[in-house]
């Protein structure tokens, strides 16, 4: 089968961690008589530079043309003076808005070789992590109204969060079909004690809830949520939650994973084409220092296979052969630790493929 891919490898340490990623499928497409084509896109900040746009009309036609879409990471410090419109995150936003990327699904996985990377306590993570966030990503605060004005203490700016009861039922029956493919628990995340919106949103979620009877339902303010995750985070199973609220919680979750850098997500939507990307940012304090970890792009790349072209045993394949390079204690420098091999992003992603 011929697979075409979207790569839009962006800003910072982006085209470096893609680059392994592309390695991997080629290795993926050898083994197992696939043919994946790539064609480059410019999205983010690197599209600024050379189009003067986050993203051009061509990016996104290429983008709609595509079986799926491999994003790097996009942003830094070069563009944080431009105004909103014209940011590099702009062009992202846009990007998940026209292709229909409605639901943002962002496993956390512990793996027993990175446990003594994890901050946590042993005694806390002895039943393991094993967490999917499940983000809305087409609504709320970062698509709502916004702007600066003159108010009562002189000049003030605005964010307005906004959901409208279609939005939340299709990002909640995603999370309790997903949950019925796991251990048959969703936690609902939100600020209902506070928040219209989320009033709304604790409405909506039990309306889908009776839909699923065979689904533990539970709900809990992202105040608690967020300390939940540390002090017991074997307790959640899906985390479904609002935009604003699912960047900032599975970053948390992340970190007690073992690193940023070994999360993958997948952004599904309503038109067929799907992105699939890590869930860092583009680090641009260690661009070309082949410091990056490529794992959440290549895990990102399994999804992929899996989720866009029915690959499942490719998927598994990829899985298995980043459980096995960590299990030789390769490391990149933000897993590293003591009596581990440190490696770099080349050779992170160099001992993957061979493994595959």
């Amino acid at each position: 089968m011929e697979y075409k891919i979207a790569v839009a490898a962006g800003d910072g340490i982006g085209p470096e961690i893609v680059e392994q990623a592309i390695i991997v499928l080629d290795r993926i497409g050898k083994k197992f008589g696939h043919k994946f084509t790539y064609e480059n896109v410019a999205v983010g900040g690197a599209a600024i530079d050379k189009y003067g746009d986050p993203l051009p009309s061509e990016s996104l036609e290429v983008c709609k043309k595509s079986d799926a879409v491999l994003l790097g990471a996009v942003g830094g410090p070069k563009w944080d003076s431009l105004e909103s419109s014209k940011r590099p995150e702009k062009g992202l936003l846009r990007l998940r808005q026209s292709l229909g990327l409605y639901a943002n699904i962002r496993p956390a996985v512990l793996y027993k070789e990175l446990e003594d990377a994890c901050p946590l306590k042993e005694s806390i993570i002895k039943d393991g992590i094993d967490i999917c966030v499940m983000r809305e990503l087409m609504g709320g605060i970062y698509f709502g109204e916004r702007g600066q004005r003159q108010g009562k203490y002189g000049a003030e700016a605005f964010d307005v969060e906004c959901y409208s009861e279609y939005e939340v039922e299709r990002i909640a029956r995603s999370a309790f079909e997903m949950a019925s493919k796991r251990r048959k628990k969703v936690t609902s995340v939100d600020k209902a004690n506070v928040l219209e919106s989320s009033r709304l949103w604790r409405r909506v979620v039990e309306r889908v809830a009776a839909e699923f009877p065979d689904i533990e339902l539970e709900h809990m303010y992202v105040d608690n949520a967020s300390m939940q995750l540390i002090k017991n985070p074997s307790g959640f199973d899906v985390l479904l939650t609002t935009n604003m609220f699912g960047d900032i919680l599975s970053d948390e979750a992340s970190m007690i994973t073992g690193s940023i850098g070994m999360l993958p997500s997948a952004s599904l939507g309503t038109e067929g084409v799907h992105m699939y990307e890590p869930i860092h940012g583009s680090a641009p304090d260690i661009a070309g220092t082949r410091k990056a970890n490529p794992i959440a792009t290549i895990l990102s790349c399994a999804m992929m296979l899996r989720d866009s072209f029915n690959l499942s045993e490719e998927a598994k394949a990829v899985e298995k052969a980043v459980a096995e390079v960590l299990a030789k204690g390769l490391r990149t420098p933000d897993i590293m630790s003591q009596g581990m091999t440190l490696v770099d992003t080349v050779q992170m992603g160099e001992e993957i493929a061979k493994l595959i």
